[in-house]
Parts: C-alpha cells; structure tokens; sequence
C-alpha cells in the first residue's frame, strides 16, 4: 500500500511541472471547452483536464494547440522549474 501511494505521489508532482496557458488563448478566441475539444479531435474531458494542468499533452496534441493558437508550443505549455 505505501508504494502505490509513493507512485501516486510522484505522478502527481510529475504533473504539476508542466503549466497550461491553454484556458488563456481558449478564452482569446472567445469559443467554449467544447468547440476547442472538437477543432483538436479531443474530448471536452481532455481539455478540461489540460486547463487545470491534470494532463499534460502529446507532442502531436501540443503542436496542434499551438498551430491553432498561432504560437510556439512553448507559448501555451512550459515546465515550471
């Protein structure tokens, strides 16, 4: 039991690096979870997730946000150190 809670513990702090402005460019473009989740080929679920930082995204997922967006990758997901 402690080593699935020692498991669960270091993929939460592994999750927590990475940081969404995902929500900021959503709100920009003026369009709902739900219209972003169905230009990217995703589920709402996934961008909700991706909004509060639960998820980090693929390389491809990432690239399409930001080909979206009109900015680097690195505009609308960073690592916080």
């Amino acid at each position: 039991m402690l080593y699935i809670v020692n498991v669960r513990y270091l993929l939460h702090t592994a999750m927590s690096e990475i940081q969404s402005k995902l929500k900021d460019y959503r709100q920009r473009l003026d369009i709902t979870q739900e219209e972003l989740a169905q230009r990217l080929g995703v589920t709402r679920q996934t961008i909700i997730a991706l909004e509060q930082a639960k998820y980090q995204p693929s390389l491809e997922l990432a690239w399409r946000c930001s080909k979206l967006f009109g900015v680097p990758i690195e505009d609308v997901f960073s690592f916080i150190n």
